[in-house]
């Protein structure tokens, strides 16, 4: 059997040569259910896509759930030009300037077609200052594709429409000092700590308190979630995510850092200070921090309408929603903690 840290990175060296940006989400859906299949762990899968997964507790009649996203930040062609080349908009909130230089797919019809994403003005030999005049803006950069058409109507020849779907290359690096770096570590590295949990859970001599819910969704980075996919025996509610490592936060790229509140307003206290113990009691390093600009998966359940208690567990990471960086270890330390946590009482056994 492979080590935790070595299951972990495959896992997500795995995930990340995966297309898979919001509304384009089957084959790492069909992977993770593949994977779960692998591990033993039975799931269930609802009509958009969500993956509910479920290692059976001491107690069935009560559950806990963590969420963790696998659709990524990507773009559409929104025009295509006489010029031969695409106008994209994002799907997901992020901001042109990490698009530019980005190698893409493609996906139109039965075929994908390589490109590129470059500023409108991307020749430094033919438009000199002008170049540093641009504005950061999505209408200020273009696709250029790998083929022969130099029009909008060899474009449209080959099958190319508004509305294809465009998947950035993740492009990932894996240093021996620990540290990964790639694109759509958001939410790939949590999936891969999660399935580390989910097997380290399968191999325990003994179950988890009570059932555990490890909930797989596909629509977080355009604002939705899980709050649909929750039995209504739930009554604590996890996500897991990214965490942004910048002048003014308290997250690192190392431990977990768990958010206190986000821009939907305060996580549960009680289940705040009920993972900080579990960290400090099993030696996990951990920080808190409050997200400035961010929404994610931990609030959808809220957003909903269920009554449970809600928090936020994040692995640190440089430069989010860019060519983003964090360390193995906050992935492992992820992995545990849900562990630990998986084992632990409920709140409402420990306020009894």
């Amino acid at each position: 059997m492979t080590d935790a840290r070595e299951y972990l990175l495959a896992r997500l060296a795995e995930m990340l040569a995966i297309p898979c940006p919001t509304g384009f989400t089957d084959e790492i859906v069909h992977y993770i259910c593949n994977e779960l299949t692998a591990l033993h762990v039975p799931f269930t899968l609802t009509r958009r896509g969500t993956i509910v997964a479920t290692v059976a507790g001491r107690d069935s009649s009560r559950a806990r759930a963590v969420a963790n996203h696998l659709d990524t930040i990507g773009a559409t062609v929104t025009a295509i030009k006489s010029n031969g080349r695409l106008a994209i908009s994002p799907v997901g909130t992020w901001s042109s300037r990490f698009a530019e230089g980005g190698r893409v797919s493609v996906f139109s019809g039965q075929h994908v077609i390589r490109g590129q994403v470059l500023p409108v003005l991307a020749s430094g030999h033919a438009f000199n200052q002008q170049i540093d005049t641009l504005p950061v803006d999505w209408q200020q950069v273009e696709l250029r594709l790998n083929c022969p058409a130099q029009d909008r109507d060899g474009l449209l020849a080959m099958g190319i429409r508004q509305g294809d779907f465009v998947a950035f290359d993740s492009d990932p690096e894996f240093d021996e000092s620990g540290y990964i770096t790639a694109r759509h570590l958001d939410n790939k590295a949590g999936a891969a700590a999660l399935l580390s949990a989910l097997r380290t859970l399968k191999e325990a001599a003994q179950p988890p308190a009570v059932d555990f819910y490890a909930i797989f969704t596909v629509t977080e980075e355009v604002g939705t979630g899980a709050g649909a996919s929750l039995d209504r025996k739930v009554s604590e509610f996890v996500g897991i995510d990214i965490g942004p490592v910048a002048a003014g936060q308290n997250a690192r790229e190392t431990g977990v850092t768990l958010c206190a509140q986000d821009t939907s307003g305060p996580f549960d206290r009680l289940l705040l200070k009920h993972l900080r113990n579990l960290c400090r009691y099993h030696d996990i390093a951990h920080q808190v921090d409050v997200f400035r600009y961010y929404y994610s998966d931990a609030n959808s359940a809220i957003v909903a309408g269920h009554d449970l208690h809600h928090g936020l567990i994040t692995f640190g990471t440089d430069a989010t929603h860019g060519y983003e960086r964090t360390h193995v270890t906050s992935l492992l330390d992820i992995a545990r903690l849900l562990t630990v946590y998986a084992a632990s009482p409920l709140l409402a056994d420990m306020s009894a």
